[in-house]
């Protein structure tokens, strides 16, 4: 069984090996009900997300085609209802962007064939007594994956490019960002993935994944990157998340989205679906590079895991204006310490633009309690940068 993308329409994909637990039983792979979602989109942590109800993860499970193993998809349920979808260790010293493999030239090779022969060494089939999927190796002995690939997981082995299998254990996970961190132990001489970490993937740029779809290890498929910071709600909250038109299947989960440079900018975890199905439908997504580390990191150095707490509710901006109307602000809240107001237009968190509420949310609620973050916002006119240090819930 396999562990595959969250699917939007949210289906599990994975490979069966044992009876796969009951949806009950596994809370990634439970679609929210409307109610659920609307509360989650009423929030008055961050904001929410469009709403996608989680029918699948992509992911091969043990016990049948629909089990909950690695990898999550999502789809529409409704016409009228937003997007949701499933999101995401190791210290920043211990994280190194050194080649993994010995790929041939950036300027003479296909530029497909060149990221495979670089990032494919990095890239591990993660096996599990519930199923399969995927990861990355980030750091020396560390494996970057999604949680659901790991969860409940009482054995964990860790099949590499090469065919051979290393004993594996769970350091950690967070549902919330559906982020997991294991360790294959250090000083094998494994190879360590790049990483790109400051340079953000752009709408358009090629994309290439590389996985154990069906179990079919080094799986690699390419496409491009078709949005980025797409709010999706993977069941305990919503993600900024990329999306990609690259193949994404049950099995893929945790595996490796990379750039043409072979760098990884991203982990896939989730897809959407016509509801019918649990394979790819061109629409996939993944957890930003970014957030699987920054998380992986408190991970492994056992910090909190509690989601940054902004404390406001918002809406559409009126008077044919783009970004987010403030609408409430908790008392007491890091919004109001920092001096936001009702009637504020906020229109971009640390760079990245925001149209909708769930767009702001995505973007906070992969923050910690004690982050700072920018928000631009125009009040009256004029334009502000307010830097907002995140609370608790």
């Amino acid at each position: 069984m396999s562990f595959g993308p969250p699917v939007i329409s949210h289906q599990v994909v994975g490979y069966p090996t044992h009876p796969a637990p009951s949806v009950s039983d596994r809370q990634p792979v439970r679609p929210p009900t409307r109610a659920e979602a609307e509360a989650a989109a009423q929030r008055p942590v961050v904001a929410a997300a469009p709403r996608w109800g989680w029918r699948a993860l992509v992911a091969f499970l043990a016990g049948g085609a629909l089990a909950a193993s690695g990898f999550a998809v999502a789809q529409l349920a409704d016409d009228d209802e937003t997007l949701t979808a499933t999101p995401v260790g190791s210290t920043a010293t211990s994280i190194t962007t050194s080649i993994a493999g010995s790929p041939p030239d950036l300027d003479t090779a296909e530029p497909v064939a060149f990221v495979a022969a670089l990032l494919g060494p990095s890239v591990v089939q993660i096996e599990t007594d519930l199923g399969t999927g995927s990861g990355v190796i980030y750091a020396e002995g560390r494996i970057l994956t999604n949680h659901h690939v790991i969860e409940n997981a009482s054995q964990v082995r860790v099949r590499l490019s090469d065919g051979r299998t290393l004993a594996a254990e769970i350091v950690g996970s967070d549902p919330r960002t559906d982020i997991a961190v294991i360790s294959a132990g250090e000083g094998r001489g494994l190879p360590v993935a790049a990483l790109a970490l400051d340079n953000p993937p752009e709408v358009g740029e090629l994309t290439i994944a590389i996985g154990s779809p069906f179990q079919l290890q080094q799986t690699v498929t390419s496409g491009i990157v078709s949005a980025v910071n797409r709010p999706i709600f993977n069941g305990r909250g919503y993600n900024a998340m990329v999306q990609t038109d690259a193949a994404i299947n049950p099995g893929n989960s945790g595996g490796a989205l990379a750039n043409r440079a072979g760098e990884v900018i991203g982990l896939n975890t989730a897809i959407q679906t016509d509801g019918l199905s649990n394979t790819n439908a061109g629409i996939g997504f993944a957890v930003p590079i970014t957030t699987a580390v920054h998380v992986a990191e408190r991970i492994v150095s056992g910090e909190s895991l509690d989601e940054g707490f902004l404390g406001v509710l918002g809406g559409p901006a009126d008077n044919d204006q783009v970004g987010v109307q403030i609408e409430t602000v908790t008392d007491g809240s890091a919004a109001q310490d920092a001096g936001i107001q009702v009637g504020d237009l906020v229109v971009s968190v640390d760079g990245a633009p925001v149209t909708v509420f769930q767009e702001l949310a995505g973007l906070i609620q992969t923050s910690f309690p004690g982050e700072q973050i920018d928000l631009v916002l125009i009040r009256d006119g004029q334009t502000l940068t307010l830097t907002v240090t995140l609370g608790e819930r």
